[in-house]
């Protein structure tokens, strides 16, 4: 196959002629850019937050007992299973993302590329990756990231165009790779790691409600039901956001409780929650972009800090 027959059948008819040809090769898109189009369906920042909270709960629940290929396995079928959700839903939205500012130069409704080999290529790496769990980590492992794939792809993202409880929906399926990362370990599911979950799961709805203020007309121009679409003057989004943040906060000192780490993390996890708390206060008093982008990066702040105290505390003291 030549390599303009390849961009071609891949890309579809239009390929030779899209505006995204690369300077070098006149008439055909570059393999670059159709690997970068291939990798955003993908959505590469949310996998990356998948394999790093998978490899957390993997080694919290391991501790020293932690096995390099064990971990590297898990985390490598989470991260497949995860593209192919990211880029499944990047198929089924399409139409919504061709609507919205924000996203209409996202690959398919671009038109780089065709909804089918979309389709195909999201299929192929969600079943590598559950083909990988299941040979090389465990089934309850298998179980668990097949219940946060479906769930995202055939729960949450129909439900956004019905209904605004669709964020707290899908907060399940982004929160479970930390649950699946602790099975992996071959430990029992109980107090410490429900916890783990939980700030994930909590952590999630002041994150993402933050950000559908920013951008609330645009998702009532792709028809997404969000919680800032149908309450636009936004008591609610801030209010909720408030409570998910105190939630979180509470969550986060579980594992202390439980023994399973100590004074270090706990001097740490306290701040960042109440920081949290903070944060989602000030955007319920009062609504703008400001104050939304500022919870917004305080979450994407919170996160990797929290889940770094529990390793450092875990494994150094």
């Amino acid at each position: 196959m030549t390599r303009d027959t390849f961009l071609v059948t891949f890309r579809g008819v239009d390929a030779a002629t899209s505006s995204d040809r690369a300077p070098d090769a006149p008439g055909a898109l570059s393999y670059r850019t159709v690997l970068g189009d291939l990798a955003a369906l993908t959505k590469p920042g949310i996998t990356r937050l998948v394999v790093f909270t998978t490899a957390a709960g993997y080694l919290m629940a391991a501790g020293g007992d932690a096995e390099f290929f064990r971990v590297l396995n898990t985390v490598i079928g989470a991260a497949l299973a995860a593209s192919g959700a990211n880029a499944l839903n990047m198929w089924w939205e399409r139409d919504s993302d061709a609507m919205m500012a924000r996203t209409r130069r996202r690959p398919i409704p671009a038109g780089r590329v065709p909804a089918r080999q979309a389709l195909t290529f999201a299929i192929a790496l969600s079943a590598l990756g559950l083909l990988h769990l299941g040979v090389f980590v465990n089934i309850p492992t298998l179980l668990l990231v097949t219940i946060s794939l479906v769930t995202y792809v055939l729960v949450y993202t129909p439900l956004k165009r019905r209904t605004h409880h669709a964020t707290l929906v899908g907060a399940l399926p982004g929160s479970l790779p930390a649950l699946a990362g602790w099975t992996a370990a071959g430990e029992p599911v109980g107090a410490a790691a429900l916890a783990i979950t939980g700030i994930v799961f909590f952590w999630q709805m002041p994150h993402f409600y933050a950000l559908a203020w920013v951008y609330r007309e645009d998702y009532g121009s792709g028809g997404l039901r969000m919680l800032s679409v149908i309450d636009p003057q936004g008591t609610r989004i801030g209010l909720e956001s408030f409570l998910y943040s105190v939630a979180l906060l509470a969550v986060s000192l579980v594992p202390v409780a439980t023994g399973l780490i100590g004074w270090l993390y706990a001097a740490g996890a306290a701040p960042l929650g109440l920081a949290m708390v903070a944060l989602s206060l000030r955007l319920w008093l009062v609504r703008n972009d400001q104050r939304a982008w500022q919870l917004f990066f305080g979450s994407i702040t919170y996160l990797p800090i929290i889940l770094a105290l529990m390793l450092v505390d875990r494994f150094l003291l």
